[in-house]
């Protein structure tokens, strides 16, 4: 039962003390979902040479520069800093699509905890961001979502991707906050192109329900125009957790393709758990 729907402008400023520990560079923790081992990893803006010195116990041996060993007869590496000014850019989903939970909130409030999150850890690291939330502003926008109003389709995801191409033309973190719900063509057009000059992070919200659907006798969906009574029985959970799966199997090859990591989280437990045991600096209970 879902018994958190709309956060508040102090619960949003509250996650500043969760941001701590969270870090989008590209320099990860080895289990880090954005860690070297992995193929869709975030690149950054680039390195900075600052000194070549003797080899040290522990020092990452690809660093060795071989040249120097051979002419000074001594292992030296070359050390080299990260650029720390990346511009982050945030696509925040507030779609009916999003007005929707089964657990502990909803994915819409999940996107808002999840932007809160990422934009608290970029300014402790002095870098710039913006958002683009479909809408003007996530609080009073978030507060707007109801079960009276309809659902738009692919047409709002699109065009704020649009928007995030024009405003992302290079070395931008791009970090997409959705449940990518009605992608199409065009969505993978804008999504190609804004990784083809950007780093890009899809978060990708989801409910639990779409693994496991308890189905009770009278029970009810909408999606804001239609209204249904879900089957009762095994065989309709059966065949939505199959489609929930191919789903998100079709998501993940698709982003995979065009080396966009996801970060997948849940509505179920908190989303500071979650974000830090993805990048491999904490565990969900």
């Amino acid at each position: 039962m879902t018994t958190y729907v709309h956060p508040t402008l102090d619960d949003l400023v509250r996650l500043q003390y969760e941001a701590r520990g969270i870090s989008l560079l590209p320099r990860q923790p080895i289990h880090s979902l954005l860690s070297g081992r992995h193929a869709s990893r975030l690149r950054g803006r680039g390195l900075t040479f600052e000194e070549l010195r003797r080899y040290r116990p522990g020092d990452d041996i690809r660093s060795i520069d071989w040249r120097a060993t051979a002419r000074l007869r001594v292992a030296h590496v070359r050390v080299y800093s990260e650029e720390r000014d990346r511009p982050v850019l945030m696509v925040v989903d507030q779609r009916m699509t999003m007005f929707f939970g089964s657990a502990r909130t909803t994915k819409a409030t999940v996107a808002a905890e999840a932007a809160a999150l990422a934009a608290w850890a970029t300014v402790a690291r002095g870098d710039r961001i913006g958002a683009i939330l479909f809408d003007d502003e996530l609080v009073r926008m978030n507060g707007r979502l109801s079960a009276s109003r309809q659902a738009t389709g692919s047409a709002a995801f699109n065009h704020a991707l649009q928007q995030a191409a024009r405003v992302a033309k290079h070395d931008h973190l791009v970090i997409l906050i959705t449940d990518y719900d009605g992608d199409d063509e065009t969505t993978r057009q804008w999504t190609t192109r804004l990784a083809a000059h950007n780093d890009v992070l899809a978060v990708l919200v989801y409910d639990p329900l779409g693994i496991c659907c308890p189905v009770q006798a009278g029970m009810e969906a909408t999606d804001g125009t239609r209204r249904i009574v879900l089957p009762e029985g095994g065989p309709f959970a059966e065949r939505l957790k199959a489609e929930f799966q191919r789903r998100c199997d079709e998501i993940r090859d698709r982003l995979r393709a065009i080396r966009i990591p996801i970060l997948p989280i849940c509505t179920q437990d908190p989303v500071a758990e979650q974000v830090l045991a993805a990048l491999g600096r904490g565990r969900c209970p």
